[in-house]
């Protein structure tokens, strides 16, 4: 993999640059829908390329594990043949989806043994194991196995924790660096700064993982429950000692707000379930601000979704239709919702990095992250 640092704004940290991987170009920065079990739910992998514009999706190396299965995986050549997405793929390391399994979870130092949250049946991850999972997976970018904080946490458990993850790291770097790629394509590890909301931590933290000299890096522990205000001052401190020449990825955020003022920090690279997860229950992300479709106000509203977009769904179907969809449970209706969303977030990171290039962008975020905040 590699990076290439095209553009930097004058009056932030807001960078444009391009990721390079063996099944395709990323130019940042980057939303990347979560396909958490080899699927963005509702919506179809042509839709992901053509009407979306996706450029990288991500697995869950937890989910991917436990259904349908490492043997299945490996039998179809990877990820990328078993879904039919050719471009790249980020798979997680699974540690989020363990610490969300709260007392189904033991971690020890060797690793975490929990409990499957489908049958309840006993498995473990090692440092060592998850690598060979997402080598079997297949992904282009490979997460660190970490353990993920809880907020509000407990100083010397953070401290505990972020220790706990370096020496994991240690054992991935290793592990990667004694095996192979299973499918005739490179894969890169990002560590995963940790840290919780402690200075002091998330200092020694991001000055580890950038000792490392990996290919990327990973920002984690936040959008877990902080104010927003913490989670931005962790951004920019951990953006200021990560090497400017390294993609820089926050995991699981957030909002456009969110994504507009961590651009600003430096962030290239960002996930969330939200667009999607949002979008079933009714709720649209639009270029002029917040919709709730389910709300009477929409019933008789005939213009399209979002006209600021080229996507198919968001001028195409109307407010009124997807109401309708929405309040009938119609599964068009998710759909939709989800492929307008997903369109949005797209556009607006597609928005952004043209503003860092035009030398505009902090004026234009500042305008923009009002806008789509804005309940409409």
């Amino acid at each position: 993999m590699k990076f290439q640092l095209q553009h930097t704004d004058l009056h932030s940290q807001a960078r444009a640059g391009l990721i390079t991987t063996d099944h395709g170009e990323i130019p940042t920065p980057i939303f990347m829908p979560v396909g958490t079990a080899g699927s963005v739910k509702a919506v179809h992998q042509r839709e992901l390329e053509s009407d979306i514009g996706a450029k990288i999706i991500l697995g869950n190396t937890y989910h991917l594990y436990l259904r349908p299965g490492l043997e299945i995986l490996e039998q179809a050549g990877g990820l990328h043949h078993f879904n039919g997405w050719k471009k790249p793929i980020l798979t997680d390391s699974g540690g989020y989806q363990v610490y969300s399994l709260g007392n189904n979870r033991k971690i020890n130092e060797e690793g975490v043994v929990f409990k499957s949250h489908i049958d309840g049946s006993k498995h473990s991850f090692t440092p060592e194991s998850v690598m060979d999972i997402e080598r079997t997976i297949g992904a282009d970018i490979i997460m660190a196995f970490d353990e993920c904080t809880p907020y509000p946490c407990e100083y010397n458990y953070a401290k505990n924790s972020m220790e706990l993850t370096h020496r994991w790291l240690s054992r991935c770097i290793n592990r990667v660096n004694t095996t192979s790629p299973k499918y005739g394509y490179s894969q890169a590890l990002f560590p995963i700064v940790q840290g919780s909301t402690y200075k002091d931590l998330r200092i020694a933290s991001a000055e580890f993982i950038a000792s490392q000299n990996q290919p990327g890096n990973a920002i984690g522990g936040l959008s877990v429950g902080e104010p927003h205000e913490i989670m931005y001052e962790m951004t920019a401190l951990t953006c200021g000692i990560l090497p400017a020449d390294k993609p820089r990825y926050l995991m699981g955020v957030g909002t456009p707000e969110n994504i507009l003022e961590c651009i600003a920090l430096g962030i290239d690279m960002f996930d969330c379930v939200m667009p999607t997860r949002n979008a079933r229950n009714g709720m649209l992300f639009t270029s002029r601000g917040i919709i709730n479709i389910r709300n009477e106000k929409w019933k008789n509203d005939y213009t399209p979704i979002d006209t600021e977009m080229s996507g198919y769904a968001s001028t195409f179907y109307s407010k009124a239709y997807l109401r309708h969809l929405i309040i009938s449970k119609e599964i068009l209706g998710a759909q939709i919702a989800s492929i307008h969303n997903l369109s949005f977030y797209l556009w607006l990171v597609k928005q952004a990095r043209q503003k860092i290039e035009e030398g505009v962008f902090a004026e234009w975020k500042n305008k923009m992250v009002k806008q789509v905040s804005t309940r409409l």
